[in-house]
């Protein structure tokens, strides 16, 4: 090595550089490791030098090189899924898993993969499943299957087999409600008059449905004077509603159509806000329907499903949780945490849909809330 290299290192990390192109992992070591004693950290390339050490076997002297660059980059998706390798080779995978998921999660912040990382990027994807379902083995070897459905979904969330979904309402928070997304029927003594009419319910839709679904109109649709909803479904008629309240007031001629259905609905207690509520309608999903994720507007509300019209393979998903209509058992949700539906079976879909309050929330702020909405119409 001639005297005008080790007196420049940064010649020497050029050098360095060279002799790792070439295939020279031992030159391109000796290299690194001198000019990495003589820059600044920040000027070094420390990753070369990790895969330099790598390529000799020095699996210690590689981390230590790719923990000085996490330190300069913390976030950085290559580092990170180098990082994880080597623990996954050392038989941490635990510590693998981290710098994964670490890298993981980067990767989805910034939107894309730099394409020579992408079959480290798959591999590191396929061993978090893997590991995932070693630890989570590992743990019901010590807690046994006999578990509560809390606990058991408190397990699937450690071992990231669910995702963690919370309210996020796009215009109203109530802070200090419940996480919760299905609320038990049962709790809601008055569903058993309504079920006792969804015979009568039946009747009445096939009779609308008979004469060619007149009354029924895409849910997603234009308003005056307002951008046009962001949705595949704008003005399909494959997500449809048949309306029997509409922003607080009845649809009379529905109504007059659907008498059984209006006497189901009286016995709900409905939310009442002058110029908002209440709002009811069967809503229609048609085979192949997909009502992609989204969130309601606020949390102080449930929404109501009623099964009228059951279809197979026809789901709902609200956060990490899904579920099917069937007859006889309504569905009662948050709608402020992301939910979707999707019709995957070979008929179509009808439910009766409704709002009521959220139970926990009293009647004083019930009312402050009515007028909060009340106000805002009025802007």
């Amino acid at each position: 090595m001639n005297n005008a290299m080790t007196s420049d290192p940064r010649a020497t990390l050029a050098a360095g550089l060279q002799a790792l192109q070439q295939r020279d992992p031992a030159r391109a070591a000796s290299l690194l490791r001198e000019a990495a004693s003589a820059l600044p950290r920040e000027a070094m390339n420390w990753i070369a030098l990790s895969n330099a050490e790598m390529a000799l076997g020095n699996r210690d002297a590689a981390e230590a090189a790719l923990d000085r660059q996490l330190e300069l980059a913390p976030r950085d998706i290559g580092t990170l899924l180098m990082k994880g390798l080597i623990r996954e080779q050392a038989g941490d995978p635990r510590a693998a898993s981290s710098f994964y998921q670490a890298a993981t999660n980067q990767a989805a912040v910034s939107g894309d993969v730099p394409a020579p990382l992408v079959g480290l990027f798959n591999h590191a994807r396929a061993f978090m499943v893997s590991s995932n379902g070693e630890f989570e083995a590992h743990l019901l070897e010590h807690l046994g299957n006999d578990l509560s459905p809390t606990m058991a979904e408190a397990v699937e969330l450690l071992t990231g087999k669910r995702e963690l979904y919370f309210q996020q309402p796009s215009v109203f928070y109530y802070p200090g409600l419940p996480q919760k997304r299905f609320y038990d029927p049962a709790d809601f003594p008055w569903f058993e008059p309504m079920l006792a009419m969804v015979p009568a319910m039946q009747a009445e839709l096939a009779e609308v449905l008979s004469v060619g679904a007149e009354g029924f109109s895409p849910y997603v649709h234009r308003r005056p004077h307002r951008p046009a909803p962001n949705s595949p479904l704008l003005d399909s008629e494959e997500w449809t509603a048949f309306h029997f309240w509409r922003d607080g007031e009845v649809q009379q001629e529905n109504a007059a159509r659907c008498p059984a259905t209006m006497e189901a609905l009286g016995h709900a207690p409905l939310v009442r806000i002058e110029g908002r509520s209440p709002n009811a309608h069967w809503s229609r999903l048609l085979t192949g329907a997909h009502i992609a994720p989204h969130v309601g507007m606020l949390n102080t509300r449930l929404i109501c499903h009623i099964p009228i019209l059951t279809a197979p393979d026809c789901w709902l998903r609200v956060g990490s949780e899904r579920r099917e209509w069937i007859d006889g058992v309504p569905l009662v949700f948050d709608d402020s945490i992301e939910h979707e539906a999707k019709n995957d079976g070979p008929q179509e879909r009808v439910i009766l849909l409704f709002e009521i309050w959220r139970p926990e929330i009293d009647a004083a702020d019930r009312e402050a809330i009515g007028r909060i909405f009340q106000a805002i119409g009025e802007v």
